[in-house]
């Protein structure tokens, strides 16, 4: 037990702190290719976009979903890819954008529903960790995120790779640059550098039974990540709603004994976050926030971000750091290993 508890985590732990190198590599060494793929699908003027992807990357391509919306007003969708794969349906994907998120490329339903979506007629593009995956060689178009090897199952330098790299092809493709992105890898440092803070939050969750994670706007991707992380690691039950969600039903399940957690965007998504915990703080949740300074001073506990003045688009990429670690020190004080969940694969074979 002592060799097992002496090594728990220790790659995990590495590949998050990893995170502001694999950031400053996508905007030094990253930024231009992704620039020239972005003229590219904006040269072919797309009509809608259809993003495809499985677990931790869907919440990365939910981000997406969110950024091509509101930034470009293009409608988009996430793709069922069953309707492809499994029931052999062929819709008319003539100047659609399909963009396909994944950190290994590998997984057989993601290459079978991109090859289908380009004999489709769709513009493709895949966003992974390995240019030399099957996903790449079936797209016509390709992003490399950057993020090295990642070894341990649950994903963490790959998921904020994969949302700076997806800000920088948005960005790209209403002609920007992306300069709004620099403060990351500085912010992403201080970060990680405030695990004593994470660890002491982590106390309070170490027997809960379910928890229960909410945001709005560009923080719903995050709840869902922090939710999925939270699960794999520690087995713990974490369901992730929208706020607007929760009001419809779920909150009752909320009491004075059920963890919440509330990642509040610093912008309209925090705002319009704010009847919702309002609702949380009237029926006792023990309500924990991560977001801005006065948020977290008006909730039991919390943990500040360093989002002043950042482009509310630019907070998902942070505020998934501090639950990452949460995920993982639960984890360790639960007594198990968050490299190896049981029952996981890296690479996940669905058809």
């Amino acid at each position: 037990m002592a060799s097992h508890s002496e090594h728990a985590g220790r790659i995990m732990a590495a590949e998050m702190a990893e995170q502001p190198a694999v950031m400053r590599r996508i905007l030094e060494q990253g930024a231009p290719r992704i620039r020239a793929v972005a003229e590219q699908i904006a040269a072919r003027k797309p009509r809608f976009v259809l993003l495809t992807a499985r677990g931790t990357s869907d919440n990365a391509a939910l981000y997406a979903k969110y950024l091509l919306e509101i930034r470009l007003g293009l409608p988009c969708g996430l793709a069922s890819m069953s309707t492809t794969t499994a029931y052999g349906a062929r819709p008319d994907l003539r100047d659609v954008l399909v963009i396909t998120v994944s950190q290994s490329g590998g997984s057989p339903d993601l290459v079978d529903s991109t090859r289908a979506a380009r004999d489709a007629g769709a513009i493709t593009l895949a966003v992974t960790n390995n240019p030399d995956s099957p996903l790449a060689a079936v797209s016509e178009h390709h992003i490399d995120i950057l993020a090295g090897p990642e070894k341990a199952l649950p994903a963490t330098k790959t998921y904020t790779a994969s949302l700076l790299s997806l800000y920088l092809f948005v960005e790209g493709l209403r002609g920007g640059d992306g300069a709004e992105a620099a403060p990351l890898p500085d912010l992403a440092a201080e970060l990680l550098a405030r695990g004593a803070e994470v660890k002491q939050l982590a106390s309070r969750y170490r027997f809960a039974e379910r928890m229960v994670i909410t945001s709005r706007g560009y923080g719903y991707p995050t709840a869902k990540e922090a939710a999925l992380k939270l699960m794999e690691t520690s087995y713990i039950p974490a369901l992730s709603y929208s706020g607007a969600d929760l009001l419809h039903g779920p909150l009752a399940m909320v009491d004075n004994i059920s963890p919440v957690i509330a990642v509040v965007t610093d912008g309209k998504g925090g705002e319009a976050l704010q009847p919702v915990l309002d609702r949380l703080r009237g029926r006792g949740a023990d309500l924990v926030v991560i977001g801005p300074r006065e948020q977290v001073a008006a909730a039991s506990a919390g943990f500040v971000l360093p989002t002043a003045g950042l482009a509310e688009e630019l907070q998902p990429i942070l505020e998934i750091i501090p639950l990452q670690l949460l995920a993982y020190e639960v984890t360790i004080a639960r007594g198990q290993d968050p490299d190896a969940p049981r029952a996981l694969a890296k690479v996940t074979e669905t058809h």
